[in-house]
């Protein structure tokens, strides 16, 4: 089976996945493996899935060179849910801090609010979402059990390019990342990290899986009105398994682990981003910047999520039917920021970018 000509998606999730990915899921659909079962229809406690799942986390362990005192959970919900999930499993009921850089650490800190003392420590959302708060000027708390952020803002296209190292900045803070939209794109500092979430659906695989990394001393600290379901302790010590899993999410999962290590890893990964966003951005800033704009500080401009506005917003329809019949797929911006967003995830191929640089050109030369 091939696939050619596919339109390339720019969505920013649920997102592209690598062909290839497609293609092995579409020949194992009905018969897994000769085990005469689609991966679907499996016990998620029977041994073939058991092995699915085996392999899925040993590749991540590997590709993001999670420590041995970690723990990786294949949990439900979305980073949406992991809002309410962290806070029940960290904060004992006590202080958490937030980093407001955009729309999802600005949920995380709204959702916490419910199970625990959560405050802003810091925040740009005065500026609109443009730029990070100096961590030197970041309020924390003495007393607070964690400090949360959102290390890739997906709407409004800001990204930590470092994480901070809360000791240095006096803070005895368990340090919490959202990084739904950037993992498996850049390695992670876990000597600084004591618990990282994503939601699959932007850079993993489909919509359905929540992977949480948590060092194991953080386990068991869950308030009594956490769900079961959701205490980090039991689903450990259950393998993922005390409810039902998401089954086929991780079996696509899986497939993209793999897919990754064959590209070359991790640092691949990053390589490529860093020359995908590296063409996309230095148009908009150059050629481009006479009719399209991009305000985010570049010190902090997201490698995988692109947004950008049209200087004169009423071609913005045009722009997008365009786009449409070239086969750019979903550039709409999110509703909350309007204009445009690309988003270029790990498997958006660097001709995918090639073509939107082509077609911003083309567009701009016609109606500027």
């Amino acid at each position: 089976m091939t696939m050619t000509a596919r339109p390339y998606n720019f969505s920013a999730g649920p997102a592209a996945l690598p062909e290839e990915v497609l293609q092995q899921a579409a020949a194992e659909m009905l018969d897994w493996h000769g085990s005469g079962m689609s991966v679907m229809e499996m016990s998620h406690r029977g041994r073939e899935f058991i092995s699915i799942a085996e392999a899925a986390e040993a590749d991540l362990r590997e590709l993001l060179a999670v420590p041995a005192d970690f723990r990786i959970l294949f949990m439900q919900g979305g980073g949406l849910a992991e809002n309410a999930i962290v806070p029940l499993n960290l904060s004992r009921g006590g202080a958490a801090d937030f980093v407001v850089t955009g729309a999802w650490s600005q949920k995380s800190a709204k959702e916490a609010q419910r199970y625990c003392d959560a405050k802003v420590a810091a925040s740009n959302a005065e500026g609109g979402h443009l730029s990070i708060p100096a961590a030197a000027g970041w309020a924390l708390r003495a007393d607070a059990r964690y400090v949360h952020l959102c290390s890739n803002e997906t709407i409004h296209g800001v990204e930590f390019q470092t994480l901070p190292d809360l000791a240095a900045l006096g803070s005895t803070a368990e340090l919490v990342i959202d990084c739904s939209s950037h993992i498996l794109s850049r390695t992670i500092d876990w000597s600084r990290v004591g618990l990282a979430f994503a939601g699959a659906q932007k850079n993993i695989g489909p919509a359905g899986v929540t992977i949480v990394i948590v060092r194991e001393d953080l386990l068991g600290h869950a308030l009594a009105i956490c769900p079961s379901a959701f205490d980090y302790r039991l689903v450990a010590d259950n393998a993922s398994m005390y409810n039902t899993p998401p089954t086929y999410g991780i079996y696509i999962a899986g497939l993209v682990f793999q897919w990754i290590k064959r590209q070359g890893g991790v640092a691949e990964m990053e390589r490529r981003a860093i020359e995908k966003a590296g063409l996309l951005y230095g148009y908009l800033d150059g050629a481009g910047a006479g009719f399209y704009v991009n305000r985010i500080d570049p010190a902090c401009r997201s490698r995988m999520n692109v947004p950008f506005q049209l200087r004169d917003e009423s071609l913005n329809a045009d722009f997008l039917k365009g786009a449409q019949e070239r086969g750019l797929l979903q550039l709409k911006g999110h509703k909350s920021v309007g204009g445009m967003r690309a988003s270029i995830y790990n498997a958006m191929p660097l001709a995918g970018v090639q073509a939107l640089v082509d077609y911003l050109r083309t567009f701009a030369a016609a109606r500027g």
